[in-house]
């Protein structure tokens, strides 16, 4: 909504155009800028955008940064995002993304995600691999549905470690995610074969040395593992919804990876399963907001 002096937008250094108005950090209107020049590095990399304000003033801004300005220029319009599914053969892959996108038509994220996964879906891409994933962990914490959740799980939790690392992080999230649910659902059997499968990527050296060194090093991870205590915190501290989000995230997988492959020294099954109850309370709790926030 425009106000006087035009629309208040947030833009990059190097989009700043004449006529557009810094804001102080009082708030108050600088100045129109006059013409801006771009200064580079001594390697030829844009670093500094020199504006000059109408008066003669200049004003260095790194390249790249983002700040507040009054302009005319409204923000672009962005194109709506194409929620069509593509027709799909009964019995694929791309058949039971079209079934869970359709089970939460209401999510626009979600729909949009399964109709672009439905143009052909790619079990050797690491990025879609990636994708299956979100959408299932927005099942879960989002709509709590753990039916939707595990159909669109088992398109992931079937594929082997082939040794790509980057495939392998997202097959490992839905097998700690998979086993969760099904020992939520009273199923420990399955869940523990699951769990089980985590173990695939760990490769350990035939030199019987070396082989000692990398078990000693696997079993610190399993007793310290990282649960992104001081990035939580910050996230708190500076009342960053989606970096705690992010983060806490982070710490759940790893609660259900240690918990699919039955705990460690230091953290016992009982100590695992009390806190992915908190962590997932707190998680339900914020993709709530920030649901709420974006629509």
């Amino acid at each position: 909504m425009a106000g006087i002096g035009g629309y208040l937008r947030h833009l990059k250094a190097q989009e700043v155009q004449p006529g557009d108005s810094f804001l102080t950090r009082r708030g108050e209107d600088a100045p129109p800028v006059a013409r801006t020049r771009v200064v580079r590095d001594d390697f030829g990399t844009p670093a500094v955008v020199v504006a000059t304000l109408e008066g003669g003033r200049d004003v260095r801004i790194a390249y790249g940064s983002v700040i507040r300005v009054r302009t005319d220029r409204p923000e672009p319009v962005s194109a709506a995002p194409d929620t069509t599914f593509s027709p799909v053969d009964a019995g694929s892959p791309e058949a039971r993304v079209v079934a869970v996108g359709q089970r939460h038509l209401d999510d626009l994220e979600l729909t949009t995600t399964a109709a672009r996964l439905s143009h052909g879906l790619n079990l050797r891409s690491g990025s879609q691999l990636e994708d299956l994933y979100g959408m299932a962990e927005r099942m879960y914490l989002l709509h709590e549905d753990t039916e939707g959740t595990l159909s669109t799980l088992g398109l992931l939790t079937n594929l082997p470690w082939d040794g790509a690392v980057g495939r392998w992080k997202s097959i490992q999230a839905a097998l700690g995610l998979a086993a969760q649910i099904l020992r939520e659902e009273g199923d420990h059997i399955t869940a523990a074969n699951l769990g089980s499968r985590l173990k695939e990527a760990d490769e350990v050296p035939s030199e019987p040395g070396r082989a000692a060194r990398v078990l000693e090093v696997r079993q610190r991870q399993l007793d310290e593992p990282q649960l992104y205590e001081r990035e939580i915190s910050r996230a708190l501290q500076a009342r960053d919804v989606p970096a705690e989000y992010r983060w806490r995230r982070a710490r759940f997988e790893q609660l259900l990876y240690l918990r699919g492959r039955g705990g460690s020294q230091t953290l016992t099954d009982a100590d695992l399963d009390s806190r992915i109850a908190r962590e997932l309370g707190t998680l339900r709790q914020l993709a709530r907001t920030l649901d709420a926030a974006a629509s």
